[in-house]
């Protein structure tokens, strides 16, 4: 799966960890592909994110904040994105000298206009949403001055996993890839 969606073009991998093989995968792609940049998303525990580290993520991503996560990331040099939704959570974030917030669950917490509300209080903070992004909206989001990246289930639909379809995972990947730097570019799509 990480050659197909790194042949199309997707710069990098979150590996969520979701199952109890999440972080041996985080291992095996690491070993496999070492240059590649594959990272631990859901990571909620400081525990899980040690975890994350000793199996070779090059990043960790946790859908929120707490003391815990805050002070096992400072004990590493392996970049922390932090979840934020509220003015509230982005200011401790910001406490903490973080300027780049996981924005979870993205279109259940308003999408992109609670992020474009977020951009007047908080001018110096990007955000990457997921939780509900698709093909469909994904050119809204990534239009946002403050949006950075997003991340999507989309590209690794469960069927085409299971059946290991790694020739239609590239073809999402490489589809996808493409209608953003179509958006970027300002093209049609």
């Amino acid at each position: 799966v990480a050659n197909a969606l790194l042949q199309g073009g997707v710069s990098a991998l979150e590996i969520t960890l979701r199952t109890p093989v999440a972080c041996e995968a985080i291992s095996a792609m690491k070993s496999a592909l070492p240059h590649a940049v594959i990272g631990a998303g859901t990571v909620s525990s400081g525990e899980a994110y040690e975890t994350a580290v000793q199996s070779g993520a090059d990043f960790i991503v946790s859908p929120g904040a707490t003391d815990q996560l805050f002070n096992t990331a400072a004990a590493h040099t392996v970049p922390f994105l932090p979840g934020a939704v509220t003015g509230s959570e982005v200011l401790r974030a910001m406490e903490l000298g973080y300027a780049t917030l996981k924005f979870f669950p993205a279109e259940a917490a308003g999408g992109p206009s609670t992020l474009q509300a977020l951009s007047g209080p908080f001018p110096g903070i990007n955000f990457m949403p997921t939780g509900g992004v698709t093909p469909h909206n994904v050119s809204t989001y990534l239009q946002l001055r403050n949006v950075c990246a997003v991340g999507g289930s989309w590209l690794t639909p469960r069927e085409l996993l299971m059946d290991q379809q790694w020739e239609a995972v590239y073809q999402l990947a490489a589809d996808t890839v493409t209608q953003v730097t179509q958006m970027i570019r300002g093209e049609p799509q």
